[in-house]
């Protein structure tokens, strides 16, 4: 059985996280890896229905995410999870449930605040500029940046497939996934 991990993308609402984990996975799943997704916005629909956005409901929210990942890790999956996880506690807690069962990448995707609502096709960013959506991260709630994360990722100044390109080359060299790493 192969080696499970789990990579998670953190960053702001529009950074890029979904979008740089679709292209890696796409080619994860080339190589026959076993792979499974784990989108923020997918598992608020239907593992944390009814969770809001206060901290004590975004961190249930992570913990639920980060122990669904540990049970694909140990069952050698690619997991996945691009997920905004604004708090570095969490994220360490999600890492220790992983970590007992396989390697935990932590990617953060970086993008200011003004580039990520310049993307927002949702128009999320206007509602919490005009105060409309209350506890928004990046805007009105905060978001930790990742002290020490396996791989930074400036979304501004490279494209999606150079960063999942970056993110296929920690994992072969972590001999974590055997990939060809697209020009």
């Amino acid at each position: 059985m192969a080696k499970g991990f789990t990579l998670w993308f953190t960053g702001l609402s529009g950074a890029g996280k979904s979008t740089i984990a679709e292209l890696v996975g796409a080619e994860l799943e080339k190589n026959e890896h076993k792979v499974e997704y784990l989108d923020g916005d997918v598992v608020r629909t239907h593992l944390s229905k009814g969770l809001g956005f206060s901290k004590e409901d975004r961190d249930t929210n992570i913990e639920r995410i980060g122990w669904v990942a540990s049970r694909l890790t140990r069952h050698g999956a690619a997991v996945l999870v691009s997920a905004i996880s604004p708090y570095e506690e969490t994220r360490r807690h999600a890492r220790q449930m992983v970590e007992q069962h396989g390697e935990f990448v932590e990617v953060y995707v970086k993008a200011s605040v003004d580039e990520c609502a310049r993307r927002d096709v949702k128009g999320l960013y206007e509602k919490a500029f005009s105060g409309e959506i209350k506890e928004f991260t990046g805007v009105s709630d905060p978001y930790e940046e990742p002290t020490s994360p396996e791989l930074a990722i400036d979304t501004e100044s490279e494209s999606p497939q150079e960063s999942a390109a970056r993110v296929l080359e920690l994992l072969a060299e972590r001999e974590l996934a055997s990939t060809q790493v697209p020009a």
